[in-house]
């Protein structure tokens, strides 16, 4: 059962949070896109997130996406607010048997964690007359337990990933790994600032708007050092 006094207080106190951290960094607040991430709760969150003015919603699993998707998107008919629409994420790995299922629902795939998974959304995304906005994701820490491309690997992959027909590629994309404090986070952001920095100017045709980084233990700290895409759910929607 959602409450829903307690995610109306829950999503003010996240984005006072919020616009505080970029107005230590000297940033516009309007720069950061609070993606709710919805994982693991029901249709019935999102509607009430989205009532209270949420538009970005992150999922990681399709087979748990897709269904809440048509849920949601029919609710919105509903109630007149089809106009207004939701703004996918898919922030989980995505398979490569599954990437057609992502094409199309999606307004941005956060999880591009190799060049074949690349391939395969360029071809289904020319099958499809789309065009699919993508993140490159990197594993900061080469923490085996997590997807992602080495620091090295990013840079050697770009060339292959950024003249794809049917892709835009738009940054970067990082879980920053488990610290005590979120203090200790902070090289981790700043390192992929940087990395984002060098391969603008190295492949300056691409977008490198984004930089999704920083979820509910960190992004304080992830929007200080430059994040425009946060991924929050516990700090919003509590445990699940």
């Amino acid at each position: 059962m959602i409450d829903p006094l307690m995610l109306a207080d829950n999503l003010a106190q996240v984005q006072r949070r919020m616009a505080a951290a970029a107005t230590r960094a000297r940033r516009d607040p309007a720069d950061v896109t609070l993606v709710a991430v919805s994982k693991g709760q029901p249709a019935a969150a999102i509607q009430a997130a989205y009532q209270l003015g949420v538009r970005d919603f992150g999922e990681s699993y399709l087979e748990e996406a897709l269904p809440k998707i048509a849920d949601v998107t029919d609710w919105l008919a509903a109630h007149g607010a089809a106009a207004d629409p939701i703004r996918w994420h898919l922030v989980g790995h995505l398979q490569s048997r599954k990437a057609g299922r992502a094409v199309g629902p999606f307004a941005l795939i956060h999880s591009v964690d190799r060049v074949k998974i690349a391939y395969k959304l360029s071809q289904l995304a020319g099958q499809a007359a789309l065009s699919v906005p993508i993140l490159l994701e990197v594993n900061a820490a080469a923490e085996p337990s997590k997807y992602g491309f080495t620091w090295d690997a990013v840079g050697q992959a770009v060339p292959a990933v950024a003249g794809l027909p049917g892709l835009s590629l738009a940054g970067l994309m990082t879980i920053a790994p488990i610290v005590a404090h979120a203090e200790l986070a902070r090289p981790v952001f700043q390192r992929l600032y940087a990395l984002r920095a060098a391969l603008h100017a190295q492949y300056p045709a691409a977008n490198w708007r984004h930089l999704s980084m920083g979820m509910t233990d960190d992004f304080e700290v992830a929007i200080e050092e430059g994040a425009t895409l946060v991924r929050i759910g516990r700090a919003i929607f509590g445990e699940r």
